[in-house]
């Protein structure tokens, strides 16, 4: 009786944090309600975020707003095409030292709790790629040494549609690495009115800081506890499976447009995220609606089209909504 009382206080706190940290950046960012639960729900899980959409939709202003609700070390890079992956890391520089000449390491904007990756795909591939070991270990080897990134730590990059001129897509390893990617939308009639009076007049609202980086890896260690049963997990891995064009348990769709399917870390990625979405609703243990919640912003940057596909314009989201219908 006592362990269950602990569990339920534990759910309790968890969602109480999780919903005043939502409303405080409601405080600022108007609409994208979706958006918004579904960063704080990869935040908590320990990923990283891809924000897509044209230039303008208020992106790096959610990444700001959630800096500021967060009582966390916040840095910001402009991804440019002349950015080289030493302005990100870090590098090491000679200096002198008790009349002896040395190497100091630099260290880049990439030490921090929360970076800012802005219009990331405005970059070169190279500079891209230094991100990848510092996403996935959360280290940064320089010189051969091995330099470790504080916790919590997570990258919330934005990029914008790679139509648009200037811009390199991202490579499938580092698009992997990513918990999320997230399609910012356009807002509606009456959320541009809000947007104008918060940001057009005479004083914007004032964000107070909500949770720090302790509480947030409290939030993480309280998620990985909340249940999976095995019928819900087989469910799990069988829906990851069947994005592979080549398994038997392939939908015509899948075997048609499909060029790859999603990876272990997909499987993984959808775990963790309805194990936080199940918290946020009220429950210890994950439902297979909590899998199916989460599982279009999970999978859609893992599966990647073939020819076909892409020549008929089929979008990976409606694939994925197919196999949880």
């Amino acid at each position: 009786m006592e362990k269950n009382k602990t569990v339920e206080q534990a759910a309790e706190l968890f969602a109480e944090r999780f919903k005043s940290t939502k409303e405080e950046i409601g405080r600022f960012i108007v609409g994208q309600d979706e958006i918004v639960d579904r960063v704080l729900m990869a935040v908590i899980a320990g990923g990283h975020v891809l924000l897509e959409g044209v230039p303008g939709l208020g992106k790096t202003a959610l990444v700001h707003t959630l800096a500021q609700v967060m009582d966390l070390d916040f840095k910001r890079v402009q991804f440019t095409p002349d950015l080289l992956p030493a302005d990100i890391l870090g590098t090491n520089i000679l200096i002198d030292r008790d009349g002896s000449k040395v190497f100091d390491f630099q260290k880049g904007p990439i030490f921090t709790n929360i970076l800012l990756a802005d219009e990331i795909n405005r970059a070169t591939p190279k500079t891209q790629s230094a991100l990848l070991e510092t996403m996935q270990e959360k280290t940064v080897t320089i010189g051969g040494i091995c330099h470790r990134l504080d916790r919590p730590y997570f990258v919330l990059a934005t990029q914008n549609p790679i139509e648009m001129d200037g811009t390199y897509p991202l490579p499938e390893a580092q698009l992997d690495r990513f918990f999320f990617k997230l399609s910012v939308e356009l807002p509606t009639h009456a959320e541009m009115g809000l947007i104008l009076d918060r940001t057009t007049g005479i004083e914007a609202p004032v964000i107070s800081k909500v949770i720090d980086g302790a509480q947030l890896l409290e939030m993480e260690q309280v998620a990985r506890r909340v249940t999976v049963a095995t019928e819900v997990r087989d469910y799990l891995v069988g829906l990851v499976l069947a994005t592979h064009p080549d398994n038997a348990t392939a939908p015509r769709d899948v075997a048609r447009f499909v060029r790859y399917g999603a990876s272990p870390r997909a499987a993984q990625t959808l775990i963790s995220a309805a194990r936080v979405r199940a918290l946020t609703e009220g429950r210890y243990h994950v439902a297979k609606e909590d899998v199916n919640a989460v599982a279009v912003p999970a999978l859609c940057h893992r599966v990647l089209l073939n020819f076909e596909g892409e020549a008929e314009g089929v979008s990976t989201a409606d694939i994925i909504r197919g196999l949880t219908d």
